[in-house]
């Protein structure tokens, strides 16, 4: 008899002892309710786990396999109790199945982790399915592979990590994140290149990745990709030296995948998604106009959560001119987007490149509708939420100008406070004066709620069908001049 024919022969004594050998045993296990014996000796000559718990009593977790997968404790001397029966130790967290498979391994030094073929199966809904890289068998490797862990058997541990990276191969990418996942907190070094690369060749979003995978996890698998892009261009034999700037395109064309992906995000008011960018992709939000997308394209709701992200800069300039969210939301005539803003201490006095504040824009759009009747440019935007937005706007820059007039007071300054000059004059109507300084004309809050109001009044019944008055009878501050229709006009695009 050959050695290798001596060694089967052994193994499976040992097994036979472990599958009849009850009238030998001296440990008792129970799991999931069921009972397991086993033999004292061979658990401790193959497992340093039991050979600690054994020798301990019981009575303290060995160190160093986290939490104590068994229950109760027993005595090193005291196998039976004071009855003559033998003391049953629970197992915890660990199944019955993959307790036997454990055990096998211990006695014999084999084991199949692989499921019998066309047996049915938990999460496998094929029939005859032969269980080689299905959800199930993929779940019954890491349920082995992490009892295998706690109890510390190293060579099925090593055993069940080659059997998982067969597996992944042909996994599906659900079942190969999952795996990446335990690679990862079990620093199995070799199975998590192997799930990382699969799972970057998958070509899943990152936005999707997201959901199963942390964002850390999410930035290597992006890096690896990127990795791969450039090296394929390296290799590629028409690459000309001076098409390099290809390749530093390519991370340009990231960053839009991901201003594109942000977009979506916010579209769908995923702002957890972009936090997750933020945190471990490192997405600027104030390069990628993160607040003014949101301001002229989501909710209230979706604005304020961005901007309580603390990472976006709300009064940072955007393009060209150089407006800020809160001119954008003036533009709009937004009285919700204009109060959280403010309420996050946006500034009614920042200039774009040409000088003009939101407070500017506001002013304008009121003397417009007031002194000309309509808003060149602006569609069905109510006279109330002008006036609304302008009070909003002119109450800030108040409070501003009242503190910095108390700080120069405080310093001992002789300068006095400058508050915006009020036109407190309600009795004139429009004339020569008005025609002439429309586009500097500082209103009062007050005087704006009460022409507002009776511009809005003066207004004749709106034809449901086409939205045009019914006759021409208009007032511009109690005169016959100018119109004036309920419904205002909106930006739909903002240049920015």
């Amino acid at each position: 008899m050959s050695l290798e024919d001596s060694l089967r022969s052994l193994s499976l004594d040992y097994l036979n002892l472990l599958i009849n050998g009850q009238a030998f045993s001296d440990v008792t296990f129970s799991v999931e309710g069921r009972i397991v014996h086993a033999h004292r000796c061979i658990l401790a000559a193959r497992s340093l786990f039991f050979r600690k718990f054994f020798c301990s009593g019981g009575s303290d977790s060995p160190t160093g396999y986290g939490s104590d997968p068994l229950g109760s404790r027993i005595g090193p001397a005291s196998p039976r109790n004071s009855t003559g029966s033998q003391v049953v130790i629970p197992v915890n967290s660990v199944g019955y199945e993959v307790f036997l498979l454990m055990l096998q391994f211990l006695y014999s030094g084999q084991v199949s982790i692989v499921p019998q073929k066309h047996e049915p199966r938990p999460n496998c809904g094929e029939r005859g399915c032969w269980h080689t890289h299905c959800t199930s068998a993929v779940d019954l490797a890491l349920d082995t592979l992490s009892a295998a862990r706690s109890f510390g058997v190293e060579q099925l541990v090593l055993l069940t990590q080659k059997q998982l990276a067969i597996m992944v191969e042909k996994a599906s990418i659900e079942d190969v994140m999952k795996v990446l996942l335990a690679s990862r907190k079990q620093d199995m070094h070799q199975l998590w290149t192997t799930c990382s690369h699969l799972v970057a060749k998958s070509g899943l979003p990152p936005e999707i990745l997201a959901k199963h995978l942390p964002i850390d996890v999410v930035a290597k698998i992006e890096e690896l990709r990127l990795k791969s892009t450039l090296a394929r261009r390296s290799m590629n034999p028409h690459h000309h030296p001076h098409h390099q700037h290809h390749d530093l395109s390519v991370a340009a064309d990231l960053e839009d995948q991901k201003i594109r992906r942000m977009r979506r995000a916010l579209d769908s008011s995923d702002v957890e998604l972009v936090k997750l960018m933020v945190m471990g992709e490192g997405l600027n939000l104030d390069e990628a106009l993160a607040l003014h997308y949101a301001v002229e394209n989501c909710s209230r709701e979706v604005v304020k959560a961005l901007l309580e992200l603390g990472a976006a800069d709300v009064n940072y300039p955007a393009g060209p001119v150089g407006k800020t969210p809160l001119h954008i939301a003036s533009e709009m005539v937004s009285p919700d987007m204009v109060a959280v803003l403010l309420d996050h201490h946006a500034d009614p006095n920042v200039r774009t490149i040409e000088g003009i504040t939101p407070l500017d824009i506001l002013r304008t759009l009121t003397s417009d509708f007031l002194f000309k009747g309509a808003v060149p440019g602006l569609t069905h935007i109510e006279p109330n939420k002008l006036r609304l937005c302008l009070e909003l706007v002119q109450s800030a820059a108040l409070v501003i100008s009242r503190e910095e007039g108390n700080a120069a007071a405080n310093a001992g300054s002789n300068s006095t406070q400058n508050y915006p000059q009020m036109n407190d004059d309600r009795t004139h109507s429009s004339s020569s004066n008005s025609s002439g300084n429309i586009g500097n004309l500082n209103l009062d809050p007050r005087l704006v709620y009460l022409n507002l109001g009776a511009a809005q009044i003066g207004c004749n019944k709106m034809d449901v069908s086409g939205g045009r008055s019914e006759d021409h009878h208009h007032h511009r501050h109690g005169s016959s001049q100018g119109g004036c229709d309920t419904s205002m006009y909106h930006h739909p695009h903002h240049e920015y």
